[in-house]
């Protein structure tokens, strides 16, 4: 799911940089054998560091939900408190699906689960078609 859902050919920033973070010798091996798989798939090398879990911080309030927050209508139907957004498990799932990440079967399956209209789940469907990533996957 990790591959798919993002670039990891995309050299970024440290601040932006793809990387998963392993918290043990299993996590660390599959995450280095799924790596290598795709670059062996691609023939291409993945610019996806694999890196020790150490201290975590939560990125700044305004890289909270990027994508959601620019989507005014979604926001005010979830009436959630801006304190709230970062914990939100809605407020990611809709974020992601908005910029083009993820796939609209799934989506079809989960919009009622997430509390939204018919009106609002056309909404995100027509914008993940136009999402950052380029097109939500079908």
């Amino acid at each position: 799911m990790f591959w798919k859902n993002h670039d990891p050919f995309s050299s970024k920033s440290r601040q932006y940089m793809s990387a998963i973070f392993y918290h043990d010798e299993t996590q660390q091996k599959l995450a280095l054998e799924t790596k290598a798989a795709l670059e062996k798939e691609r023939n291409r090398a993945v610019a996806t560091k694999v890196l020790p879990a150490e201290q975590f911080y939560d990125a700044e309030e305004y890289h909270q939900k990027y994508i959601i927050k620019h989507h005014p209508a979604l926001m005010n139907h979830l009436d959630i408190d801006p304190d709230d957004i970062t914990d939100s498990h809605v407020c990611t799932r809709l974020n992601g699906y908005v910029a083009g990440y993820g796939n609209l079967q799934e989506f079809e399956k989960e919009w009622p689960l997430l509390g939204l209209t018919a009106k609002l789940a056309e909404y995100v469907i027509k914008e993940a078609r136009k999402g950052v990533r380029g097109s939500c996957g079908q």
